[in-house]
């Protein structure tokens, strides 16, 4: 594993260990030793997965503190673009970085707490797979409106939840980063 570039201060685009032979590839995901000898403080609490059909926009989601959380994302099937937000306090606030994500790469995005997160689904049936360094806190889940940062996602067909229709805009954000 490796880091390839910093998409927003702290957060990384990492290539993942990928071996490919005649019978197809088996890639590691995390090794905790290896993101320690990166400078990546990162431990893994909880795991899980979305599959989402083209123009399917999730975002831009985040845990508040004490319950805020750092992510390693990464697409093992199908394709998205994938999109950060700083929402910390400080120079970097309401800057993006987005970059596309899809299984025929190795790569996934680490993601330290005060970066909004979010996604468009670029083909069928895209899975995701976020690691997150803390559980599901119900009450500390929040997100900012997907689009009120000036970010564009290169559609207007999209899918979305009521929930992610009514996160509060950038502009009306507090900051608790």
């Amino acid at each position: 594993m490796k880091l390839l570039d910093e998409l927003l201060l702290g957060a990384w685009l990492v290539e993942l260990n990928c071996l490919k032979d005649e019978r197809g590839s088996f890639t590691k995901t995390y090794v905790a030793d290896a993101f320690k000898d990166m400078g990546i403080p990162f431990n893994c609490e909880e795991e899980y997965f979305s599959v989402s059909h083209r123009n399917v926009l999730r975002g831009m989601h985040f845990q508040t503190p004490p319950f805020d959380h750092a992510k390693l994302v990464y697409c093992p099937v199908g394709a998205v673009l994938d999109v950060l937000l700083d929402i910390r306090s400080g120079n970097g606030f309401g800057k993006t970085a987005s970059i596309e994500l899809k299984s025929s790469q190795s790569l996934a995005i680490y993601i330290p707490p005060g970066i909004a997160h979010g996604f468009k689904a670029l083909e069928e049936q895209s899975l995701m797979v976020y690691k997150t360094s803390t559980q599901y806190a119900p009450k500390n889940d929040a997100g900012i409106a997907w689009d009120s940062f000036g970010f564009d996602w290169h559609t207007s067909d999209i899918i979305i939840s009521t929930r992610d229709q009514t996160h509060p805009g950038l502009n009306q954000f507090v900051t608790p980063f």
